[in-house]
């Protein structure tokens, strides 16, 4: 009897728990975070198609690689100025995020479980002359559930497949201040 009053007590006290901690500091994500590198290291790449106005490449991730450090890696590396990419595969965790436009930063969604990556789909542009990478994931749990958003963090297992184009003319972006988001100016 003593335990299932303990475990109404936690029950009852659960939402509230949820609720403080959707509302603390830590629950956000700033626009400028930084993003890490290095952390990609056993990510491979294939150029398989060159010609004068783009070239598609295939770059894979394996486990323990981490996406968004080896694009941006990648993006540095190989000079790219424009390009957007689509990719499936799977991760082990990853860090997600949904725009709160009100408060100018984006709404941590951590996902802590393996999960198929279903649609990834993302752009590359410059910011300050250095390439940014932007993608969004919608990821399938065990039992079919999807969760999606701004991608922060893929932490990959086994593999991800990565499909980009990348075009020779630079696109850009700058600093739109009613959002604080950094946003693609085609006119640049």
């Amino acid at each position: 009897m003593k335990l299932t009053a303990i475990a109404v007590l936690l029950m009852l006290a659960t939402p509230a728990v949820a609720q403080t901690s959707a509302h603390s500091d830590d629950a956000f994500i700033s626009p400028s975070r930084p993003v890490a590198t290095g952390k990609a290291p056993a990510m491979r790449a294939k150029l398989v198609k060159d010609t004068p106005d783009e070239k598609i490449y295939a770059i894979v991730f394996h486990k323990g690689d981490e996406a968004l450090s080896g694009l941006t890696d990648f993006a540095i590396a190989h000079n790219i100025v424009d390009a957007h990419f689509t990719a499936i595969g799977a991760v082990s965790s990853a860090t997600l995020a949904w725009l709160e436009l009100s408060r100018k930063s984006y709404r941590r969604i951590a996902v802590g479980q393996q999960a198929e990556v279903v649609s990834l789909t993302g752009d590359i542009a410059l910011f300050t002359d250095k390439p940014v990478v932007h993608m969004h994931a919608v990821l399938s749990k065990q039992d079919g559930s999807t969760v999606g958003g701004h991608v922060f963090e893929l932490n990959i297992n086994p593999t991800l497949e990565v499909f980009l184009t990348a075009n020779n003319a630079p696109l850009k972006k700058k600093l739109d201040d009613v959002s604080g988001m950094k946003l693609i100016d085609p006119v640049q």
